[in-house]
C-alpha cells in the first residue's frame, strides 16, 4: 500500500457521499480494474491531519492485514493537491456494484428466507469480526453495507467506526437516526450493543423492505421505538439524561413481532420469542 499522487486512478461516476467525504467510481490506469475512489478534502491546521481521518485509515490497514470476506478492502492511500489550507487526500477500495439500499430496492417483491438468512449471516458474520477485533463500526446502515453480484455482504464507510476499551461517550454525529440505539438518542454511555441495534433494524427492513423506525428527531425517534417495543418503567429511565424526561412519552404496550414483519417464518419468530422471554427472567 502506498501513499502517492492520484494520478494512477481515473474517476468515472460519482457514486454518494459517506460520512467523511463523496466517493467515486474510477478505473486503476495500471489494471484496468474498476475501484471505488472516496475523496476527502482535509482541512489543514496546527494538528496536521485531523484525527478521525487517520482513526479511519489506521483501523482499515487493520482490518485489511485479516483479509475478512464480509469488511470492504482498502487497496491504496495516496493524495492529491496540498493548498496551505487543505489537503485533498483518496482513500482506494474495492469496488463492489450496490449497496444494501439499493439492493432492497431492485428487489421490490422482496426476499425469500432463505436470502433472508444468507444475508443476516454475513451482515453479522462482519460485525463479529469488528467486535473481536475491538472496533464498534458506529453508523451500520443499509447505505453502508455493500452487495457483491453473487450476492455477498461488505461492510464499509468506517469514517465514524472507532476502538474501545470501556463504554464510551457518542458523540451526536455518530449513526443514523433511523438506526439508532436508545442508549444513544439518550445520551448515555455505549458499547458494542449500538451497533446491534442498527442490525436488528436492518434485518427487519430485509422483511418489510421499509425502514423500522424513521424519526424526524432524536425524541420522535424514541417515540417511535416505545410504539412498538413498549416504554419503559419510570425506575429504569436514567436519571443523567436532563434533556429528555420519562412523562414526555405516552404509556404504550408492546407489537408483535409478527405484526411488524408478517413474512417472518415461524422459526425465526420462535428463536426471537425464546431469547426475549429469558432476557426477561
Amino acid at each position: 500500500m502506498s501513499f502517492e499522487r492520484s494520478h494512477t486512478y481515473e474517476a468515472l461516476s460519482r457514486i454518494g457521499r459517506g460520512a467523511s467525504g463523496t466517493v467515486y467510481k474510477a478505473k486503476d490506469k495500471k489494471t484496468g480494474n474498476d475501484v471505488a475512489l472516496k475523496k476527502v478534502i482535509i482541512p489543514l491546521s496546527e494538528n496536521g491531519i485531523p484525527m478521525h481521518i487517520l482513526r479511519e485509515i489506521s483501523l482499515l490497514k487493520q482490518l485489511n492485514s485479516q483479509d475478512h470476506p464480509n469488511i470492504v478492502r482498502l487497496l491504496d492511500v495516496c493524495h492529491g493537491q496540498q493548498t496551505d489550507k487543505e489537503l485533498i487526500m483518496y482513500l482506494v477500495f474495492e469496488h463492489v456494484e450496490q449497496d444494501l439500499a439499493t439492493y432492497i430496492e431492485r428487489h421490490p417483491k422482496g426476499f425469500s428466507s432463505m436470502e433472508i438468512r444468507n444475508l443476516s449471516r454475513e451482515i453479522l458474520n462482519g460485525v463479529d469480526f469488528l467486535h473481536g477485533s475491538r472496533i464498534v463500526h458506529r453508523d451500520l446502515k443499509p447505505q453502508n453495507l455493500l452487495v457483491t453480484h453473487d450476492g455477498h455482504i461488505k461492510l464499509a464507510d468506517f469514517g465514524l467506526a472507532k476502538t474501545y476499551d470501556c463504554e464510551m461517550k457518542l458523540t451526536s454525529v455518530v449513526v443514523t437516526l433511523w438506526y439508532r440505539a436508545p442508549e444513544v438518542l439518550l445520551g448515555l454511555p455505549y458499547a458494542t450493543p449500538v451497533d446491534i441495534w442498527s442490525v436488528g433494524c436492518i434485518l427487519v427492513e430485509l422483511y418489510s423492505l421499509k425502514p423500522l423506525f424513521c424519526g424526524t428527531s432524536e425524541g420522535d425517534q424514541l417515540s417511535k421505538i416505545f410504539r412498538v417495543l413498549g416504554k419503559p418503567p419510570e425506575d429504569e429511565w436514567p436519571e443523567e439524561n436532563v434533556f429528555i424526561k420519562w412523562n414526555s412519552f405516552d404509556v404504550i404496550g408492546q407489537v408483535r413481532i409478527d405484526e411488524i414483519s408478517p413474512n417472518i417464518c415461524e422459526t425465526a419468530y420462535d428463536l426471537i420469542m425464546v431469547r426475549f422471554c429469558i432476557l426477561n427472567l
